[in-house]
């Protein structure tokens, strides 16, 4: 894209998602101040990323660290199942993903690799992240990151509720697919119902949380739709990030969303952000074209699993580069990222939610 720069992108980026949060939470003392603290660290971040690039080094303000491979849920269409990153039946096999999986101490060290990088924002994931307690109470330590958790919102018990109350910069992001019965039916009766009262335990306590929503083709109107939203906002939740299906199980193209969809929800989302005041809402990818192409294998982030591995993202589980035996700084100089980048795939049309999921193959070659 002539003229584009990526870094003035993503900075603006990161700027409006601080500025909306501390708008949402205005109502919310506790979570401002510590919202004010943060963004005093954001600037302090985005400082270190603007050196780097004048230095010649891109640095992205974002990672997704799936940092737990075991899930108390088997929801249809887990891109974590299909792709093997969250292998077996719920509950079985627990010692073996123990063993294939990150220590504390070696997440604690990467939160603080990316805290001296510039990196000020990094998404949890799984599995389902709440079954790792453990990097729970080590991220709550690196106040200078936010990390928004998401989570099934089925494990929030007494004792993660006091630690969402202690570390203010734990934001929990429930996964929801639409009303009761949307819900229910890709994540298991009663889900819907225990998603609700998180949602409730989490308001009573004041702490700002925000909601997952994977869209496919039949929920779009839904999951969008003035009654939906409304009914989020009144249980407390102060961001939404739509997340478009990626068919990762290989039998479900009739769900992703095309271009037309696409085009919907980005004109829907303009029209939300300027008549629902105090809530946020984010789309993942989004629109690709506006920021110069797919943002993953390190523009704007890239995903580390559960076992350390640098991959370009998650619904591109593909990696030549360990954080075992690498820094941080180092992975993001992947050969696989690299390669992406100068052989302009990540600028490729896609059908299915994301650009490296539709081109597999490519990807796979050049490993």
């Amino acid at each position: 894209m002539e003229g584009f720069r990526l870094e003035e992108y993503l900075s603006r980026g990161t700027q409006r998602i601080v500025n909306e949060i501390l708008k949402a939470s205005i109502d919310n003392p506790k979570q401002s101040i510590f919202m004010l603290q943060y963004a005093g660290a954001a600037r302090a971040a985005e400082k270190l990323r603007r050196k780097a690039e004048e230095e010649g080094e891109h640095i992205p303000p974002f990672l997704i660290a799936s940092i737990a491979r075991e899930c108390n849920l088997h929801c249809k269409g887990c891109y974590a199942r299909a792709n093997e990153s969250c292998p077996g039946e719920c509950g079985q096999g627990t010692q073996d993903l123990k063993a294939v999986q990150l220590s504390r101490e070696q997440w604690g060290d990467i939160f603080r690799q990316a805290r001296e990088l510039g990196i000020g924002f990094i998404l949890l994931a799984g599995g389902e992240p709440f079954t790792r307690r453990d990097i729970l109470e080590e991220a709550g330590k690196h106040r200078q990151i936010l990390f928004p958790v998401f989570t099934n919102g089925t494990m929030l018990d007494t004792y993660f509720l006091k630690l969402l109350t202690d570390c203010r910069n734990l934001i929990p992001i429930l996964s929801i697919e639409g009303n009761q019965g949307t819900t229910d039916e890709r994540r298991g009766r009663g889900v819907y119902q225990r998603i609700m009262d998180s949602m409730e335990e989490l308001m009573k306590r004041k702490l700002m949380f925000g909601a997952s929503v994977t869209v496919t083709k039949k929920n779009l109107k839904e999951v969008t739709s003035d009654s939906f939203l409304e009914g989020l906002c009144q249980r407390g939740c102060r961001a939404v990030i739509f997340v478009e299906y990626v068919p990762a199980d290989g039998n479900s193209y009739h769900l992703a969303p095309d271009e037309e969809d696409r085009t919907f929800m980005e004109k829907r989302l303009e029209k939300l952000r300027e008549e629902r005041d105090g809530m946020i809402y984010i789309s993942f990818p989004g629109d690709e074209k506006s920021s110069g192409g797919c943002l993953a294998a390190g523009r704007g982030f890239f995903h580390i699993n559960a076992a350390g591995e640098a991959e370009p993202c998650p619904f591109s589980p593909y990696s030549d580069t360990s954080l075992l035996n690498t820094t941080l700084r180092e992975a993001l100089k992947s050969p696989l990222f690299m390669r992406l980048k100068e052989e302009g795939i990540l600028d490729g049309e896609h059908t299915g939610g994301c650009v490296l999921f539709g081109q597999e193959n490519k990807v796979q070659a050049l490993l």
